[in-house]
């Protein structure tokens, strides 16, 4: 593949065919796509009830700022209790990995304590754990017709409504999501 044919920083959508947890009916947004695999976050799945406040007192950060009722998402069952943080440009630490022109995503304990101490990025949303694929695997799953991908937005990225996601990124496509074969073309 060459570099324009990866796809970090777009959208992976499930086929309806893929039915197998997590992934059924999961949107990931990729973070890295290249030759050595790829990495990314599913962004319409929580992880259970906790929320960011959980997640500030087990690491013993005092939340300073008002961070309502924030939740925590799942994002992949590649180190589940590895904490990533997916988030705006306008906040970077020294290990944050600029995925996008506005999207970054760091993994390191400072970016929490900024977010507590209301310094933290304009969005942000926090996922245990990851998606991840090994060498050329992402791209079988997409040619045998697991996955669509789409340009991410702002709202499907960010926002809380996890339920319709999936939906409103198919909608991106402007497809009829009953009209999706789970057969693969081939010239």
């Amino acid at each position: 593949m060459s570099d324009s044919q990866y796809l970090t920083g777009q959208f992976l959508i499930a086929m309806p065919q893929l039915t197998e947890k997590p992934f059924a009916r999961s949107l990931i947004y990729l973070c890295a796509h290249n030759a050595d695999g790829a990495m990314g976050l599913i962004v319409n799945q929580r992880a259970g009830t906790m929320k960011f406040q959980d997640v500030f007192s087990q690491l013993e950060v005092e939340a300073a700022a008002d961070i309502g009722d924030a939740r925590v998402h799942f994002g992949g069952p590649v180190e589940p209790r590895r904490g990533f943080v997916l988030h705006s440009t306008d906040r970077l630490e020294e290990s944050s990995m600029i995925v996008a022109e506005d999207v970054a995503l760091t993994s390191t304990i400072d970016i929490l304590r900024a977010i507590a101490e209301g310094q933290g990025p304009r969005r942000a949303m926090l996922a245990l754990g990851y998606a991840g694929w090994s060498a050329g695997q992402l791209d079988k799953e997409i040619q045998s017709n697991s996955w669509l991908s789409v340009e991410p937005d702002d709202a499907l990225l960010f926002d809380a409504d996890l339920d319709t996601k999936w939906h409103r990124a198919i909608a991106k496509l402007g497809v009829d999501i009953t009209m999706l074969s789970s057969e693969a073309g081939h010239a």
